[in-house]
Protein backbone atom coordinates (compact mmCIF):
# COMPACT_ATOMS: atom_id res chain seq x y z
CA UNK A 1 0.00 0.00 0.00
CA UNK A 2 1.64 3.57 -0.63
CA UNK A 3 0.91 6.83 1.16
CA UNK A 4 -1.06 8.26 -1.38
CA UNK A 5 -3.32 4.65 -3.18
CA UNK A 6 -6.19 6.50 -4.32
CA UNK A 7 -4.89 9.95 -4.45
CA UNK A 8 -5.05 12.76 -7.00
CA UNK A 9 -2.18 15.44 -6.76
CA UNK A 10 -1.96 18.37 -9.08
CA UNK A 11 1.80 19.95 -8.70
CA UNK A 12 2.13 23.33 -10.55
CA UNK A 13 5.84 23.95 -12.81
CA UNK A 14 6.15 20.36 -12.56
CA UNK A 15 7.80 19.81 -15.67
CA UNK A 16 11.22 19.69 -14.24
CA UNK A 17 13.30 20.47 -10.82
CA UNK A 18 11.73 20.48 -7.22
CA UNK A 19 8.24 20.16 -9.24
CA UNK A 20 9.26 17.11 -11.02
CA UNK A 21 11.03 15.46 -7.94
CA UNK A 22 7.96 15.98 -5.88
CA UNK A 23 5.82 14.22 -8.64
CA UNK A 24 7.30 11.54 -8.91
CA UNK A 25 7.61 10.90 -5.00
CA UNK A 26 4.25 11.37 -4.86
CA UNK A 27 3.71 8.90 -7.86
CA UNK A 28 5.96 6.38 -6.49
CA UNK A 29 3.52 6.02 -3.51
CA UNK A 30 0.47 5.54 -5.49
CA UNK A 31 -1.22 9.01 -6.32
CA UNK A 32 -1.88 9.83 -9.59
CA UNK A 33 -0.50 13.17 -11.07
CA UNK A 34 -1.52 15.82 -12.89
CA UNK A 35 1.63 18.22 -14.20
CA UNK A 36 0.68 21.60 -14.69
CA UNK A 37 3.46 23.88 -16.86
CA UNK A 38 3.17 26.78 -18.89
CA UNK A 39 4.70 24.44 -21.39
CA UNK A 40 1.97 21.83 -21.99
CA UNK A 41 4.36 19.96 -23.67
CA UNK A 42 7.10 20.04 -21.08
CA UNK A 43 4.50 18.99 -19.02
CA UNK A 44 2.99 15.69 -21.06
CA UNK A 45 6.99 14.62 -21.57
CA UNK A 46 7.29 15.20 -17.51
CA UNK A 47 3.89 13.36 -16.99
CA UNK A 48 4.80 10.45 -19.20
CA UNK A 49 7.95 10.02 -17.18
CA UNK A 50 6.41 9.35 -14.19
CA UNK A 51 6.86 5.55 -11.99
CA UNK A 52 3.29 5.45 -11.52
CA UNK A 53 1.70 2.24 -9.62
CA UNK A 54 -0.87 0.18 -10.72
CA UNK A 55 -4.39 1.62 -11.45
CA UNK A 56 -3.00 4.97 -11.12
CA UNK A 57 -2.71 8.05 -14.03
CA UNK A 58 -1.30 10.93 -15.01
CA UNK A 59 -1.68 13.94 -17.48
CA UNK A 60 0.19 17.06 -18.13
CA UNK A 61 -1.62 20.02 -18.50
CA UNK A 62 -0.62 23.47 -20.08
CA UNK A 63 -1.96 26.56 -17.76
CA UNK A 64 -0.69 30.00 -17.19
CA UNK A 65 -1.15 30.33 -13.11
CA UNK A 66 -1.14 33.94 -13.28
CA UNK A 67 -4.72 33.42 -15.00
CA UNK A 68 -7.69 32.50 -13.80
CA UNK A 69 -9.93 31.49 -16.84
CA UNK A 70 -6.59 29.30 -17.40
CA UNK A 71 -5.97 27.82 -14.21
CA UNK A 72 -9.95 27.22 -14.17
CA UNK A 73 -9.24 25.19 -17.37
CA UNK A 74 -6.91 23.41 -15.77
CA UNK A 75 -8.44 22.20 -12.52
CA UNK A 76 -11.76 21.31 -14.07
CA UNK A 77 -9.14 19.45 -16.47
CA UNK A 78 -8.03 17.35 -13.57
CA UNK A 79 -10.99 16.99 -12.51
CA UNK A 80 -12.80 15.12 -15.63
CA UNK A 81 -9.45 13.18 -16.65
CA UNK A 82 -8.21 11.98 -13.45
CA UNK A 83 -11.79 11.95 -11.29
CA UNK A 84 -10.98 14.63 -8.72
CA UNK A 85 -8.50 16.01 -6.77
CA UNK A 86 -6.88 15.94 -2.93
CA UNK A 87 -3.72 17.58 -2.44
CA UNK A 88 -2.27 20.71 -4.66
CA UNK A 89 1.35 21.58 -4.69
CA UNK A 90 1.27 25.05 -5.31
CA UNK A 91 5.46 25.38 -7.07
CA UNK A 92 5.28 27.36 -10.25
CA UNK A 93 8.23 30.13 -10.03
CA UNK A 94 10.06 32.22 -11.65
CA UNK A 95 13.09 34.87 -11.01
CA UNK A 96 13.14 38.22 -12.67
CA UNK A 97 16.63 39.13 -9.76
CA UNK A 98 17.87 42.34 -10.36
CA UNK A 99 19.05 45.34 -7.66
CA UNK A 100 16.26 47.90 -6.51
CA UNK A 101 17.50 50.73 -8.93
CA UNK A 102 17.17 48.55 -11.63
CA UNK A 103 13.91 46.36 -11.05
CA UNK A 104 11.64 47.23 -13.48
CA UNK A 105 7.45 46.60 -12.94
CA UNK A 106 7.51 43.91 -15.44
CA UNK A 107 10.16 42.43 -13.20
CA UNK A 108 8.02 43.09 -10.39
CA UNK A 109 4.88 42.24 -11.41
CA UNK A 110 5.75 39.04 -13.35
CA UNK A 111 7.01 37.57 -10.09
CA UNK A 112 4.84 38.41 -7.90
CA UNK A 113 1.73 37.26 -10.82
CA UNK A 114 3.43 33.69 -10.66
CA UNK A 115 3.95 33.20 -6.90
CA UNK A 116 1.61 34.68 -5.54
CA UNK A 117 -1.44 35.38 -7.72
CA UNK A 118 -0.72 31.95 -9.11
CA UNK A 119 -0.73 30.21 -5.58
CA UNK A 120 -3.77 32.04 -4.60
CA UNK A 121 -5.83 31.48 -8.06
CA UNK A 122 -5.02 27.68 -7.99
CA UNK A 123 -5.86 27.34 -4.50
CA UNK A 124 -9.14 29.25 -4.68
CA UNK A 125 -9.44 26.68 -7.72
CA UNK A 126 -9.23 23.47 -6.03
CA UNK A 127 -10.66 24.21 -2.48
CA UNK A 128 -14.07 23.95 -4.06
CA UNK A 129 -13.89 20.40 -4.37
CA UNK A 130 -11.87 20.13 -1.09
CA UNK A 131 -14.72 21.92 0.78
CA UNK A 132 -17.13 19.49 -0.77
CA UNK A 133 -15.53 16.40 -0.13
CA UNK A 134 -13.98 17.31 3.57
CA UNK A 135 -10.23 16.77 2.63
CA UNK A 136 -7.98 18.19 0.95
CA UNK A 137 -3.99 19.09 1.12
CA UNK A 138 -2.59 22.53 -0.13
CA UNK A 139 1.38 22.58 -0.07
CA UNK A 140 3.10 26.11 -1.17
CA UNK A 141 6.44 26.50 -1.89
CA UNK A 142 8.22 29.22 -0.47
CA UNK A 143 11.84 29.77 -0.23
CA UNK A 144 14.83 31.01 2.51
CA UNK A 145 14.85 33.90 0.21
CA UNK A 146 11.75 34.94 1.83
CA UNK A 147 14.07 36.34 4.72
CA UNK A 148 15.90 38.65 2.62
CA UNK A 149 18.41 38.26 -0.30
CA UNK A 150 20.31 41.13 -2.15
CA UNK A 151 19.02 41.18 -6.19
CA UNK A 152 15.79 39.17 -4.92
CA UNK A 153 13.38 42.33 -3.70
CA UNK A 154 10.53 40.69 -6.05
CA UNK A 155 11.23 37.28 -5.10
CA UNK A 156 11.67 37.66 -1.36
CA UNK A 157 8.26 39.71 -1.08
CA UNK A 158 6.60 37.21 -3.05
CA UNK A 159 7.79 33.89 -0.80
CA UNK A 160 7.49 35.68 2.51
CA UNK A 161 3.85 36.32 1.00
CA UNK A 162 3.44 32.98 0.39
CA UNK A 163 4.13 32.30 3.95
CA UNK A 164 1.27 34.51 5.07
CA UNK A 165 -0.98 33.42 2.62
CA UNK A 166 -0.24 29.68 4.04
CA UNK A 167 -1.39 30.73 7.90
CA UNK A 168 -4.22 32.48 6.48
CA UNK A 169 -5.20 29.44 4.67
CA UNK A 170 -4.96 27.48 8.02
CA UNK A 171 -6.98 29.13 9.73
CA UNK A 172 -9.66 29.44 7.28
CA UNK A 173 -10.07 26.36 5.77
CA UNK A 174 -9.30 23.94 9.10
CA UNK A 175 -12.77 23.38 9.46
CA UNK A 176 -13.08 22.01 6.28
CA UNK A 177 -10.36 19.06 6.79
CA UNK A 178 -7.95 20.64 4.57
CA UNK A 179 -4.41 21.28 5.64
CA UNK A 180 -2.02 24.05 4.14
CA UNK A 181 1.40 24.19 5.07
CA UNK A 182 4.33 25.66 3.07
CA UNK A 183 8.20 24.85 2.22
CA UNK A 184 10.85 27.18 2.54
CA UNK A 185 14.09 25.13 0.42
CA UNK A 186 17.52 26.14 0.97
CA UNK A 187 19.92 26.03 -2.03
CA UNK A 188 18.54 23.11 -4.01
CA UNK A 189 20.72 21.96 -7.00
CA UNK A 190 18.02 22.72 -9.91
CA UNK A 191 18.12 23.83 -13.96
CA UNK A 192 17.06 26.99 -12.19
CA UNK A 193 20.09 27.41 -9.43
CA UNK A 194 22.02 25.98 -12.74
CA UNK A 195 21.01 29.37 -14.62
CA UNK A 196 21.76 31.53 -11.43
CA UNK A 197 25.60 30.30 -11.19
CA UNK A 198 25.72 31.21 -15.60
CA UNK A 199 24.11 34.53 -14.65
CA UNK A 200 27.06 35.23 -12.37
CA UNK A 201 29.59 33.77 -14.84
CA UNK A 202 30.40 30.85 -12.35
CA UNK A 203 31.06 27.15 -12.80
CA UNK A 204 28.07 24.97 -11.69
CA UNK A 205 30.37 22.94 -9.69
CA UNK A 206 32.22 25.76 -7.81
CA UNK A 207 28.45 27.39 -7.07
CA UNK A 208 27.27 24.34 -5.45
CA UNK A 209 29.96 24.39 -3.59
CA UNK A 210 30.11 27.00 -1.94
CA UNK A 211 26.69 27.12 -1.26
CA UNK A 212 27.26 23.72 0.23
CA UNK A 213 29.94 25.19 2.56
CA UNK A 214 27.31 27.99 3.43
CA UNK A 215 24.96 25.49 5.77
CA UNK A 216 25.94 22.85 8.82
CA UNK A 217 24.99 20.02 6.71
CA UNK A 218 27.87 20.92 4.43
CA UNK A 219 25.80 19.80 1.25
CA UNK A 220 23.35 21.29 -1.41
CA UNK A 221 20.14 19.80 -1.27
CA UNK A 222 18.45 18.37 -4.25
CA UNK A 223 14.64 17.88 -5.67
CA UNK A 224 14.51 14.55 -3.82
CA UNK A 225 15.11 16.51 -0.23
CA UNK A 226 12.30 18.82 -0.71
CA UNK A 227 9.88 15.75 -2.33
CA UNK A 228 10.62 13.85 0.98
CA UNK A 229 9.15 16.80 3.25
CA UNK A 230 6.14 17.44 0.95
CA UNK A 231 4.99 13.67 1.06
CA UNK A 232 4.97 13.88 4.86
CA UNK A 233 3.26 17.44 4.38
CA UNK A 234 1.01 15.83 2.35
CA UNK A 235 0.11 12.52 3.63
CA UNK A 236 -2.69 11.59 6.63
CA UNK A 237 0.27 11.43 8.91
CA UNK A 238 0.45 15.73 9.31
CA UNK A 239 -2.94 15.96 9.43
CA UNK A 240 -2.39 17.89 12.71
CA UNK A 241 0.02 20.04 11.22
CA UNK A 242 -1.28 23.36 9.44
CA UNK A 243 -0.17 27.01 8.53
CA UNK A 244 3.38 26.09 9.25
CA UNK A 245 6.75 26.61 6.87
CA UNK A 246 9.08 24.23 7.40
CA UNK A 247 12.40 25.38 6.40
CA UNK A 248 14.82 22.40 4.38
CA UNK A 249 17.68 24.44 3.69
CA UNK A 250 20.27 22.09 5.73
CA UNK A 251 20.44 24.83 8.48
CA UNK A 252 21.20 27.35 6.43
CA UNK A 253 19.52 30.27 8.43
CA UNK A 254 20.49 28.90 11.49
CA UNK A 255 23.21 31.01 12.72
Amino acid sequence: MGRFDGRIAVITGAARGIGFGTATRFAEEGASVAIVDLDETAAADAAGRLPLTEGAKAVGIGADVSDAASVDAAVARVVEELGGIHILVNNAGITRDNLLFKMTEDDWDLVMGVHLKGAFLMTKAAQKHFVEQKYGKILNLSSVSALGNRGQANYSAAKMGIQGFTRTLGIELGPFGINANAIAPGFIATEMTDATAARLKMDVEEFRRLNAEANPVRRVGYPEDIAAAAAFLCSDEASYITGQTLYVDGGAKLG
